[in-house]
């Protein structure tokens, strides 16, 4: 078969499923693009000739269509994906944080960046990057360290086992991410004699390692002694769709469930043994438990530092881990017992292997009383405040009261994502969607266009700040041009409120945190005149203006009646904060100034330091 590579390339991306008990879907749902003269006589013309078999979205940003891809693929439980093609130079290297953030996440995204010519005919090309040292140099491998798998296509003989090498990372849970394919100009374009067989229907199914017997009758013997052992569930419990058995394996033994940002959802909110959010986001329930724990079972979590409270948050001197995850490095981890296993596969052999085994009862009592303290403090934070601004946990509260159980909220950088991560009840696995392994800024809309394209059914809540708002807000354009359905609600506090409560905390008196004019002092003057609901309207989107809580209340409901994409823009109070969590943070303080302030937050940060242990 004569195509060109770009053709064979959206031919063979068209064939692609993945497989899990049974579930077969087409693996790539589309390809998001923004073409320039390095792709668009090649991916471009096939995506336009062979338009039925892979559907083309156009996006406004190379970073933020990488992005969408990350959101879909998560919504997607990993089972289905996007491919993103950019031209050369720019376009390309605008992806390089949306595959960072691919990767950080576990999330599978195909990248299809132009390259410079690889017959090298005039250099240097429009956009080339020169390197003295190599003509083989090209600003593409800067996405080497953020992939999980990267190659360059210099002839098109390359381009098969290039593809297969490509989908055995991304269908593989333990190894996926980003995956860089980079595609020369000249060689997208150059035909070649394919084997039909490249183009066949090909299903890769997504395994589901089971864990080792040895490994489950060591856990079995740590287990077994264990008087307060805590479950920490993270995404893979998610992503394995293992919720059903984690419910189970609590009910029987009564050890509470805290979740990680990525966990959040494993248990409904209500249940008797979910304590909630843990580590330096957590619910002062949770991270009670956490200190007491004797044993602490990691299920599908990477235990960040948030998770751990950089390792200050498991106190008990004799603490003992049991990490079940599909990934060795992560089952690795804080010395403990290693169940290299898919979640839902690990909880079962689990269950099964501490059979007869359940928690004292003053144990379950006491998970029960901390978590009523806990929801009474949530209750009161959501409450009104009767004040004519509102504070961004008033605001959470109202969105939670009105989303229905099987909305999604999804949120990724500044001070909201702590306070979802404290406060949001999520009743559905699927309900909350917040980005916290990159963190990234900017994240939000686009992120929330694609789990709205993978869950058209839900209802989509987008939280944004007017820092992240500022830094990426265009997809809302796309959104409006695939008359996808956003809910954005947009928080507007004239700054940086995570990073200002951080700066204050540390001795930094929220230095460069607020969106003011600059005057003899500094940026001190008066809040700038930024009108970012107009911005949104210049977007395309209906904008409606709130005015405290009660207008904000009605703006979201007709949002959520209205059948367009809608920003509900809101001004909050970034003084009033949500409850406190109890554990640390490890973020260095100088050790040496003039200022008193920052002496004063440096003592702090050495007693914090004193906590932080080594598991080993």
């Amino acid at each position: 078969m004569r195509l060109t590579v770009g053709q064979a390339l959206v031919r063979f991306l068209a064939a692609q499923y993945s497989e899990r008990d049974g579930e077969r879907r087409r693996f790539f749902a589309g390809c998001f693009g923004i073409f320039g003269h390095g792709n668009v006589a090649g991916v471009g013309q096939a995506l336009l000739e062979y338009a039925e078999d892979l559907p083309y979205y156009m996006a406004r940003n190379e970073q933020a269509m990488v992005h969408a891809a990350a959101g879909y693929a998560r919504m997607s439980d990993r089972l289905a994906a996007f491919a993103c093609t950019t031209s050369i130079g720019p376009g390309a290297t605008n992806m390089v944080t949306g595959a960072a953030l691919a990767t950080v996440n576990r999330l599978p995204v195909l990248l299809l960046p132009g390259d410079v010519f690889a017959t090298r005919p005039a250099n240097p090309v429009l956009q080339e990057l020169e390197d003295a040292r190599s003509y083989d140099v090209s600003v593409n491998d800067c996405f080497k360290p953020v992939s999980r798998y990267w190659d360059r296509i210099n002839r098109a003989e390359q381009l098969p086992s290039a593809l297969l090498a490509a989908m055995r990372v991304l269908t593989d849970p333990a190894e996926t991410g980003a995956v860089t394919l980079a595609l020369p100009q000249d060689v997208q374009a150059e035909a070649y004699d394919w084997p039909d067989e490249l183009f066949a229907p090909r299903v890769w199914r997504i395994a589901r390692p089971v864990p080792e017997l040895a490994a489950l009758e060591e856990t079995s013997a740590v287990l077994r002694g264990a008087e307060r052992p805590l479950i920490v569930a993270g995404g893979g419990v998610i992503y394995s769709r293992a919720t059903d058995d984690l419910r189970a394996f609590a009910e029987r033994t009564g050890i509470p469930v805290a979740e990680t940002q990525a966990g959040k959802g494993a248990l409904p909110w209500d249940h008797a043994c979910a304590v909630g959010a843990i580590g330096a986001t957590g619910t002062t329930a949770a991270n009670a438990l956490a200190r007491e724990a004797d044993v602490v079972i990691g299920v599908g979590t990477r235990y960040s530092d948030f998770t751990t409270a950089s390792h200050s948050l498991f106190a008990d001197p004799g603490v003992r881990f049991v990490n079940v995850n599909v990934a060795g490095f992560d089952a690795a981890k804080l010395a403990g017992v290693s169940v290299v296993a898919d979640a839902r596969e690990g909880i079962r052999g689990l269950n099964a292997a501490v059979d007869g085994y359940s928690v004292p009862a003053a144990y379950r009592d006491r998970t029960r009383a901390l978590m009523t303290d806990w929801n009474a403090q949530v209750d009161l934070a959501y409450a009104p405040r009767n004040a004519e601004t509102p504070a961004q946990p008033e605001v959470i509260g109202i969105v939670n009261a009105e989303a229905g159980p099987r909305d999604v909220v999804v949120c990724a950088a500044g001070s909201m994502p702590g306070d979802l991560h404290k406060l949001w009840r999520a009743g559905d696995p699927k309900g909350y969607h917040v980005e916290y392994g990159y963190s990234c800024m900017g994240y939000e809309i686009a992120g929330g266009l694609g789990v709205k394209m993978a869950a058209p059914d839900r209802e989509v809540f987008v939280l944004v700040g007017d820092g992240s708002y500022l830094m990426m807000a265009q997809e809302l354009t796309t959104a409006v041009a695939e008359g996808v359905k956003l809910i954005v609600v947009l928080v507007q506090n004239h700054g940086y409120a995570s990073i200002g409560n951080l700066s204050e905390s540390v001795g930094a008196q929220r230095f460069g945190t607020r969106h003011r004019t600059r005057t003899d002092t500094g940026l001190d003057g008066e809040t700038l005149p930024v009108d970012l609901a107009a911005n949104a309207a210049s977007l395309g989107a209906d904008v409606i203006r709130a005015d405290g809580a009660d207008g904000f209340r009605a703006a979201l409901r007709k949002a959520i009646a209205s059948p367009r994409t809608t920003v509900v823009h809101v001004e909050t109070d970034p003084l009033v904060q949500a409850p406190d969590s109890g554990a640390w943070w490890d973020v260095p303080v100088a050790e040496a100034s003039a200022l008193e302030h920052t002496r004063r937050a440096r003592a702090r940060y050495d007693d914090g330091k004193k906590t932080r242990r080594r598991y080993l």
